[in-house]
């Protein structure tokens, strides 16, 4: 059972040339890691050092997080609010993890190394593919094109930084929010998802003139669970009109 989960059985039409899911793969890993070094500049400019700029990457990547830490910490925000915000920003990487975990179903021991690559563009890969192979191949060669160049861009914009002044009048600083944006939009296809979104992008921008830097974030995690409990509310409701109108 687990090895038909999410995938198409190759006898029916499904498989995919393995040139084809590299193709798609490089293509993905070398159009969002050279948005890496946007967050270099970015960085950098926040008041981060080289290494610790360099750190971030080699050790989080996950651009959205770090993109969130940088600019809470260029906004003036508490160092541990930045960090929390950004936190909860990578847990999404958790459920991609579980489900991909299905998908892949890695050898134990590289798991713990496959984990570094679960990120929003290895993921979009490896679901898109239709045989496991090819789910296989779409993971590693996104993870490591996207590991490789991220970090490569991220060094070369951190030392750049100082040349090219100020990264506000070049607007970098949107750069990795929008590869962010780009990636999440089209997965939102129900109404509770597009609700969600919208719910937690009026928390954001609506509290952002009022709170601390970096605390915005953490209150716009709160549209999930709003959202879902409205929605269970009316779920029930019209279960029980159901009822009623049976009796």
């Amino acid at each position: 059972m687990a090895d038909q989960i999410g995938l198409v059985d190759e006898r029916d039409g499904g498989e995919k040339p393995d040139s084809a899911v590299v193709r798609d793969a490089l293509g993905v890993g070398v159009a969002v890691g050279l948005s890496g070094f946007a967050f270099g500049v970015t960085s950098a400019g926040s008041g981060l050092t080289l290494l610790q700029t360099c750190a971030l990457s080699l050790l989080v990547f996950t651009g959205a997080s770090q993109f969130a830490l940088v600019g809470a910490l260029a906004a003036g925000g508490n160092p541990l609010t930045a960090a929390a915000g950004a936190f909860f920003l990578g847990v999404r990487n958790a459920f991609y993890g579980l489900r991909l975990s299905q998908l892949l179903a890695l050898p134990r021991a590289v798991r713990p190394f496959a984990a570094q690559w679960v990120i929003d563009e290895t993921t979009v890969v490896a679901l898109a593919q239709p045989t496991r192979r090819g789910a296989r191949i779409g993971f590693a060669v996104t993870g490591l094109s996207l590991y490789v160049l991220w970090n490569l861009t991220t060094l070369l914009g951190a030392l750049g930084a100082e040349a090219i002044g100020d990264t506000d009048a070049w607007g970098l600083d949107a750069a990795g929010p929008a590869v962010f944006l780009a990636l999440l939009a089209p997965m939102l296809k129900t109404t509770v998802e597009r609700t969600v979104a919208g719910v937690a992008v009026l928390l954001g921008l609506g509290l952002l003139p009022v709170l601390p830097a970096g605390v915005p974030v953490l209150v716009a995690a709160l549209a999930a669970p709003a959202v879902l409990w409205a929605e269970g509310r009316r779920r029930g409701a019209d279960r029980d009109d159901v009822q009623g109108g049976d009796r």
